[in-house]
This record gives C-alpha cells, structure tokens and sequence, in this order.
C-alpha cells in the first residue's frame, strides 16, 4: 500500500448503522484514476460488493460527497453509494441482518486502476445498537419477542415491530432514539406450513411492552405482510395508540385471521395464474396479488375506520411485489367514507418493496418464502435508498408526535 495515499472514513470508522459517512481519499497524484471498493459478508456467509471508478482532483483528492464515479455500482454524486449499492455475488441473495449485538462490518479499499495496487485501507463498523441500549429475549405465554430499552429512566414511548421474518435491524435502530422497542415475528415456523394467524398472540405482546414502558398506548410497524397485522391489532384491540404500516395490503393477505378463537377475517388469495414468468428465471407476481375491489372480496378488508389509531400509510410506487399505491389509496378512501382524518399518507417514486433502515444493500430480487419462488421486488435502486432515508426520519417523527402523550383508550 502506498504511505502517502489515505482513506478517511468520517467522521468515524465506527458508527451507527443509520449515520451516513463522508468517503474521502488524500495523497493521490493530480487526476489520477483510482477504483473504490466496498465488501461486507452477511450473516449467513455471502458475499457483497460494491466499486466506483474515480478521477482525483488536481489536489489530489476523491471526496465521494462531492464526486460522482466515472463508471461503477451506481452514477451519480451519492455519498453513500457504495453502501446501498453492495450487491450480492450469488445472484438474488438477501443481506441478512438478524443479530443487533453485532455490527455490520464492511472493508473498504483504494486501487490503482492502472496497476491494480491496492493504495489504501479501511474498515467501518455500522453498529445497530448504541451505548447503553439494553437487549432482551422476552418468552411469555402467547408470544416470544426481542426487547430493546434506551439507556435512563424513562418513561419512553413504546412500540412493537411486527416483522414477517425476523431481523432486529429496524427495532434496535429506533430504541438508539428513545423508543423502548419489541420485535415479534409473523411467522415462528416455516411460513409455508403456517395456515392461520392468531391475534391473541400480538396482543399479548402489546399488552406486555405497555407494562413495561409504563404507557397507556404504544405504536405499532410493519412491512408487507407485518403491516396488515398492525392494521388489525389497531382495529380488534385496545392499547394502540399510532400504526406505521409500510407497503401494506388494504386486507387480510394470504393467512385467515383469528382472535379469541373465532375467525374475524378471512383471506385475500393471490391468483398464481396470472403471475409473470421472465426469461431470466424471475417471476413477477404483482398482478398476482388480488386488489379487493369487489363484493366478493369485501370481508377480507381490514375494517382500520373502526380503529382510534393514527396511521402512517407508506407505499412505494415501484413495488413490484403488490400495488401498494393501489392498495393505499383504497384505504385512505376507506378512512374518508367513513369521516375519518386520523391518518397520514406517503409515497416513494422509484421505490421498491422492501423498504429497510437507511444505507442498507439495496434487494432488487429475492426468494419468497409463502410462494417458493425467486421475485422481482421492484425499485430504482437510487431511488429506494432516497426512500429509506426520507421514511426512517419520518417514523421517528411520527412516533414521537403521536407517542409523546399517554394515547387515550
């Protein structure tokens, strides 16, 4: 490596995963060319990487702030491209990220485009967890969670993430801004074998995360198929106080719904057949996933306009999995059928539908655990990293307007 050129990671090599970096390499000759490379393994052992080819300045300098890449994994003057844009080189891998004790690791590296010597090195920890930010396996009757509490005394908002297959990422982030957070799975077992869902379960998870924040009514998030169980724990039970439902179908989607025994809604069926084979071995189900626009489908709408909740509605306009959009917009006419102003929407352009913390590798594609198949997720890759960022602020700024008072039940 040379000793003049550095690699700067600012304003640290350690940092939380939601903090953007300032990429910046010194000590290069006047317009030399360089590439930039990034790495990360995920936890289950594949392979990521990304690359951005650069021109120094007439100093010397890439500062990936200011600069836009020659050529690379993305165009464009994206500070953290490199970061979003780690692709897998097994095709259509996820990035696992289940465990928050452990920080996500990527190895960053400077080359000589025209020798190929590597000039510098770096490594940045992106830690989910922040100092003093307690973990805890919760098992009690009806449910197992992860719970996460802020350092102090509190008493701090609450809220429960439903997450159709596990990952701490999202909840541990959000307990780093003063939110005592639990996360309780969808689906325990094989998603496949699972035939029903049973609220009973979620509502003892509320019921135990407002004993234990001290609060009257907490918040509840989801994503997919998480998102249209939070409409339903608002709707069916008491303690909810605020529902950020992220890319959620208007019905109950896929599984029937029961509670206390008895089944309160049943479920919205895709039609396989009119899903899209893709010369590339890729299936698009989006026209797959029925839009209830007929009487015959009207039981499986999620009655929200019942619900004393406010709602956050995000969709993504590129969502290649269902119609968000379509699906949103269906309730929001719901809610002003009935008189009802309790709710916020917004849309992301270019976004796909997997929505994630900020800075995550971007997930073009992947396999669907319920359908078995590999699935073109949708989104401009660009664009659903501008999406990320722009959601994560504004959960936290949801939560925090409608959770900073005791909700009323």
């Amino acid at each position: 490596m040379s000793s003049r050129v550095r690699l700067s990671l600012l304003p640290s090599v350690r940092c939380m995963f939601d903090d953007p970096l300032q990429i910046r390499v010194t000590g290069l000759s006047s317009q030399q060319d360089v590439v930039l490379r990034a790495s990360a393994t995920e936890e289950k052992g594949s392979n990521f990487n990304s690359w951005a080819e650069f021109r120094a300045d007439h100093s010397g300098q890439v500062d990936l702030s200011r600069d836009a890449p020659l050529s690379g994994s993305y165009s464009g003057v994206q500070p953290m491209g490199l970061l979003w844009s780690l692709s897998p080189e097994v095709p259509h891998r996820k990035f696992f990220k289940k465990q928050a004790l452990s920080p996500q690791v990527v190895s960053f590296s400077v080359v000589d485009k025209q020798d190929g010597q590597i000039l510098a090195q770096e490594t940045n920890e992106r830690c989910i967890l922040g100092d003093g930010v307690q973990r805890q396996t919760v098992t009690e009757q009806g449910f197992t969670g992860v719970l996460f509490t802020p350092p102090g005394s509190g008493p701090f908002p609450a809220v429960l993430e439903l997450s159709t297959f596990q990952s701490e990422k999202r909840a541990g982030l959000l307990a780093n801004k003063g939110f005592v957070v639990m996360i309780v799975p969808i689906f325990t077992g094989k998603p496949d074998l699972t035939e029903r869902l049973h609220l009973d379960q979620y509502e003892a998870a509320v019921q135990y995360l407002l004993q234990h924040s001290g609060q009257c009514g907490g918040g509840v998030m989801g994503l997919s198929k998480g998102a249209d169980v939070a409409l339903s724990l608002a709707t069916f039970v008491r303690g909810v106080g605020a529902v950020v439902a992220i890319n959620s179908c208007s019905a109950n989607a896929g599984l029937p719904l029961f509670y206390k025994q008895q089944q309160i809604l049943p479920a919205l069926k895709a039609d396989m057949s009119k899903c899209i084979a893709l010369p590339s071995g890729l299936y698009m189900i989006k026209n797959a996933m029925t839009i209830p626009t007929s009487a015959e489908h009207s039981d499986t709408f999620v009655p929200i306009e019942k619900a004393s909740a406010q709602f956050l509605f995000a969709a993504s306009e590129d969502d290649l999995h269902w119609d968000s959009v379509a699906y949103m917009e269906q309730m929001v006419e719901r809610m002003k059928h009935h008189g009802r102003n309790n709710f916020e929407v917004i849309s992301y352009p270019g976004a796909g539908h997997f929505l994630e913390p900020p800075f995550s590798p971007f997930e073009a594609s992947g396999f669907h655990g319920v359908f078995k198949m590999l699935l073109l997720w949708g989104g401009e890759p660009a664009a659903h990293a501008r999406a990320e960022e722009q959601l994560w602020k504004k959960i936290q700024e949801f939560f925090g307007k409608h959770l900073k008072f005791e909700a009323k039940l």
